[in-house]
């Protein structure tokens, strides 16, 4: 299948007639004549001046940076002048607070300029660096194919990363692969579906339906409409129903979780797909979302993602963490859903950092910069579970609950009998009515009797308590915010009445 020219897929993506060029004339670097001769003829052959087009346009009434390399163009090898190119397009992006779609295919760095054009990718990832501190969007297309110091610079950078079906993408390209290792690269493996099956990118999406995609993107992560002047949700008094009682209750196979709660809440959803790093666990679901019109990002644990046989591991973890970076760079709220049997025990778990994990996700909630939200939607178990709890307001269903370990194991250890897990369950304080006592739970959402007797209902009354919670903290004060999240945990189980909660 021939490769799309840049020129014609800036007209398969934009809205038409909106292109404006932003590439003043090349000054190229010095030439020795051979080299001088190939830019000419390529000049000639494509008629375009180098190998990267820059400009914006507007996407669906959106207007936006555009970054473009042509294949056809040496290559789409990078250069000193494609980079000087590149760096000034993104840098006038920040300046004119744009975000960019970065459509990058290419051999990687212009081999005629050897180690002066290879040095320039730092220099354009940089750029990229200053436009993500200024939390401007970031998306990156990759196209057949995209290769080398491109792959592994601006390329690999994007808070949202599409790529184009069947496409070649890798580090070393398979040319060069076998120039220097005398075999084959193995078949499969740089394409752009093997890299979604990684978790490397978040969908594979045609040329076609590429401007649906970027509009669908930024509609979800773009401020907040008009402020929800909703009432709060009614604060539930936590019904004193036994701690047994909740966790089988947030065991049954039809308790609703994430998905159910996005579902019936009408929230607007992008999910995304895995850590960016070559893992991809379903048991956390990572996703872009509004809830009644506010941006957030959203990391789930996902009941239906985790099974007996593949638990939650700190693959899942890692993920959360790419969530909680993506909140910090595109200044959004986060809200963490917290329904998990607890991690995996495993070599495989131990041996993937599973406890170091646990450590940075509760350090990374307890630092983040934004807005948080936890919800205690069902199961509460072990640090898998407490990794996702420390947020300036914490939400529980009325069964949720939270334990170090399941109370059979707590039983286990203190008993030497699983048979006293309720009498455990009843003396450990895990239910919500307990956490909302000791000041962890600010709200107690009910469920009547319980959650899997009214599914939709409950959920959009979850929906509701969490739209409600972003409003309020989106009016707080930053400093006072993220100084009252720690001082949360170090009031819980100390003497004295707990202090009121900023608002």
């Amino acid at each position: 299948m021939p490769r799309t020219s840049a020129r014609r897929l800036i007209d398969t993506v934009i809205d038409a007639g909106s292109w404006l060029s932003w590439d003043s004339a090349v000054e190229d670097p010095p030439l020795n004549p051979g080299y001088a001769a190939e830019l000419a003829r390529v000049r000639s052959k494509t008629g375009l001046d180098e190998a990267v087009l820059t400009g914006e346009a507007t996407v669906r009434g959106r207007r936006i940076a555009m970054l473009l390399c042509d294949f056809g163009f040496l290559g789409g090898s990078i250069g000193v002048a494609a980079a000087d190119r590149l760096a000034a397009a993104i840098r006038r992006a920040t300046g004119d607070d744009l975000p960019i779609l970065a459509l990058p295919t290419s051999g990687g760095t212009r081999m005629q300029e050897g180690a002066t054009a290879f040095l320039q990718m730092v220099r354009i990832t940089a750029a990229v660096v200053d436009h993500k501190a200024a939390h401007l969007p970031y998306l990156v297309y990759l196209r057949d194919p995209t290769t080398g110091g491109v792959f592994a610079s601006w390329g690999s950078l994007g808070h949202v990363t599409f790529a184009e079906p069947g496409a070649l993408v890798g580090f070393l390209g398979p040319r060069v692969y076998q120039a220097l290792h005398g075999d084959r690269f193995p078949d499969g493996v740089q394409t752009s579906e093997n890299l979604l099956a990684c978790g490397l990118v978040d969908a594979i999406v045609a040329p076609g339906d590429l401007a649906g995609m970027v509009d669908r993107t930024l509609g979800i992560i773009a401020a907040a409409e008009a402020p929800d002047r909703s009432p709060a949700p009614a604060s539930a008094c936590p019904v004193d129903v036994p701690a047994w009682h909740s966790v089988t209750a947030t065991r049954r196979a039809d308790r609703p979780g994430v998905r159910d709660l996005l579902r019936y809440s009408d929230a607007e959803v992008l999910a995304l797909n895995g850590t960016g790093e070559g893992e991809n666990d379903p048991a956390l679901l990572l996703a872009l979302t509004r809830f009644g019109g506010r941006p957030c990002v959203l990391l789930g644990q996902d009941r239906a993602g985790q099974t007996v046989e593949r638990p939650l591991g700190p693959g899942a973890l890692r993920q959360a963490r790419r969530g909680m970076r993506l909140a910090a760079e595109l200044n959004l709220p986060l809200v963490s859903v917290i329904d998990t049997a607890g991690a995996a025990l495993s070599r495989q778990a131990e041996e993937g950092g599973l406890a170091g994990e646990i450590a940075r996700c509760i350090a990374d909630m307890v630092a983040l910069p934004v807005p948080t939200v936890s919800i205690l939607l069902g199961q509460g178990t072990g640090g898998a579970a407490l990794a996702l709890v420390p947020a300036d307001r914490v939400l529980a269903a009325q069964h949720g609950w939270l334990s170090p370990l399941p109370p059979e194991g707590a039983a286990a250890i203190l008993h030497h009998d699983v048979g006293k897990a309720p009498e455990m369950a009843a003396q450990q304080g895990i239910r919500s009515s307990d956490l909302f006592g000791a000041g962890v739970v600010d709200h107690v959402i009910p469920e009547f009797p319980d959650a899997a007797a009214e599914p939709e209902n409950f959920c959009l009354r979850v929906g509701a308590a969490v739209r409600h919670e972003l409003a309020t903290l989106s009016a707080a004060d930053d400093t006072r915010r993220r100084s009252e999240r720690v001082r949360r945990f170090e009031r819980i189980g100390q003497a004295g009445p707990v202090l009121a909660r900023v608002s």
